[in-house]
């Protein structure tokens, strides 16, 4: 099977296919991460509720969690209203982030300047 041709007509994809996906924990709001997700990818999440990606920097399919165990179940899926940016809704086992930390934004606020 394949992604729903409907969903499909939908996605507004870069140059190698690829659309940015956010995973967003479902109960708090909390942005966890961004990744990447071809056509392939976002139909795998639809149809087995585990958020996976396509790894730009290895060429292939990851689904999150298979090697680290921290785990995103799948609550609900979005596009945004111009069908380029995907909204995953997860429950995060663990750190979402590769340096283990929760979130892949823990890095530290920028400072802004204001007026």
């Amino acid at each position: 099977m394949s992604l729903d041709p409907k969903i499909a007509a939908r996605l507004k994809r870069n140059p190698e296919g690829l659309v940015p996906a956010i995973a967003q924990q479902y109960d708090t709001g909390e942005v966890l991460m961004l990744a990447w997700m071809n056509d392939e990818a976002l139909h795998r999440t639809l149809t087995t509720g585990r958020a996976t990606y396509w790894s730009r920097s290895r060429g292939e399919f990851w689904v999150k969690g298979d090697t680290s165990g921290h785990v995103q179940h799948v609550k609900s899926v979005a596009l945004d209203c111009d069908g380029d940016t995907i909204l995953v809704k997860v429950d995060q086992t663990g750190a979402a982030c590769h340096t283990g930390d929760r979130t892949c934004f823990d890095a530290g606020p920028l400072e802004i300047a204001l007026g």
